[in-house]
């Protein structure tokens, strides 16, 4: 249910015209947001190695490296599909800032050892509230998913049909067998009602 822009496993080369459709940092993230693949790519060539650098200078491998910077792309895609989002600094300070943050909860969480005078050589901004608001969506996600796999059938599949597969309450009716629409949208309904109380119930075990 994450989303995960898969770009490690696909690069291309990319061209001069290419890049230069890109030298503006506004298009660049309308590029992300846009899920366009150059765009995407150009920011990894970009940024990658600085992050990786740090990571591994810091008691990280190369495969923490690639899991932090694509937590930290995964972010500011989501901000940049937000019409309210502007960023106020370059795309490399934002994911470096937020790339160090994400190491340095994972590092005091494995009390592994931090060398703070690598912060000198990049520029950082505050992201802390941008990074508590995605692990607050993940972690809903998450008992999203959990709810979801607790719930049963047919609710689960009649669900994930609406939601997921965009389906029709005719279509739907005609899959699950009710008599018409009118009778797959009450049980839809009931189910939702349903999948809520097993969420909340959750959440409340969370908190």
């Amino acid at each position: 249910m994450k989303k995960n822009l898969g770009y490690f496993s696909s690069l291309t080369v990319l061209t001069d015209r290419q890049v230069d459709n890109f030298n503006d940092e506004r298009a660049l993230l309308k590029g992300l947001a846009s899920h366009d693949p150059h765009a995407i790519e150009l920011i990894y060539r970009q940024n990658y190695g600085v992050i990786e650098g740090f990571i591994i200078k810091n008691n990280g491998f190369a495969e923490d490296a690639r899991d932090v910077f694509q937590e930290a792309m995964v972010i500011l895609f989501e901000k940049a599909q937000s019409d309210s989002f502007e960023l106020n600094c370059l795309i490399k300070t934002y994911l470096f800032s937020v790339s160090r943050r994400i190491w340095l909860k994972r590092v005091q969480k494995n009390k592994k050892t931090y060398l703070p005078e690598m912060d000198i050589l990049e520029e950082t901004i505050p992201v802390e509230e941008d990074l508590e608001t995605h692990l607050k969506r993940n972690e809903d996600l998450d008992l999203m998913e959990a709810a979801m796999n607790k719930i049963g059938e047919p609710c689960k599949s009649l669900l994930e049909a609406f939601y997921l597969q965009k389906k029709s309450m005719p279509e739907i009716a005609d899959q699950f067998g009710y008599t018409n629409a009118d009778n797959a949208k009450t049980q839809k309904y009931k189910c939702l009602n349903r999948l809520k109380k097993i969420f909340f119930s959750q959440y409340k075990t969370e908190e």
